[in-house]
């Protein structure tokens, strides 16, 4: 389980993939050997805060940009009721999240646009489970994290009503869902449980004896 930078960490990760994975195929597809009927365009990946996604609409200025932005953070409805169990009964269970992206390409050009948004819908596809491999460092990840990440089934409706609460005119874009990023909690629970005991005595004639509980605390 991961520290309290794990929802950041999610974000910059998938950033820092897409970007790593777009330089890759600006490579592949050079303008000597590229199959491909126009140059790639040069585009900035970018993790936006919520002031950052209002100013993007002027900070083109030409540019083809690919933004992710985290919308909505909820607690992940399979896991919200889990209770610890087994040696640990009084450590709190982790918190459980889901975190809903936004993800969004400014550009001017018509070609830029669709094809950027294509390519990174491809590579999200390829890669949908992230590990501890690919999560930045900061967020301590155990050996085995693993975080999914799966296309959001926003509507329509569900698109327009996103946009209408931000600045920017809509830009075309794609929702994913990062699950289940899970945050382990460092309070243990202070209260000393109760002891009870109760046992048999075995005496000459074969009968038993039973000694009634005793309740204390533990010293």
């Amino acid at each position: 389980m991961a520290n309290v930078w794990a929802i950041h960490s999610v974000g910059d990760s998938l950033v820092t993939y897409l970007r790593n994975s777009y330089n890759t195929f600006i490579d592949q597809n050079a303008p000597d050997d590229s199959s491909l009927p126009n140059p790639v365009p040069e585009c900035r990946f970018s993790l936006l805060s919520s002031p950052a996604f209002d100013d993007m609409e002027s900070a083109l200025e030409g540019e083809h940009q690919l933004s992710l932005y985290l919308y909505r953070i909820n607690v992940n409805e399979h896991l919200r009721n889990l209770r610890q169990g087994g040696d640990f009964p009084q450590k709190q269970v982790p918190l459980s999240l889901d975190l809903h992206y936004l993800m969004t390409v400014w550009s001017k050009s018509a070609l830029a646009e669709q094809l950027i948004i294509a390519w990174a819908m491809r590579q999200m596809q390829a890669t949908p489970v992230l590990d501890r491999s690919y999560l930045s460092a900061q967020a301590n990840w155990g050996t085995e994290e693993m975080v999914q990440i799966i296309p959001a089934e926003l509507t329509h409706e569900d698109m327009m009503r996103i946009w209408d609460a931000l600045k920017p005119a809509y830009r075309l874009s794609f929702g994913y869902v990062a699950r289940v990023v899970r945050i382990e909690s460092d309070v243990v629970e202070t209260g000393l449980p109760v002891v009870a005991t109760r046992f048999g005595l075995g005496v000459a004639n074969g009968a038993t004896e039973t000694v009634e509980p005793r309740l204390g605390v533990l010293p």
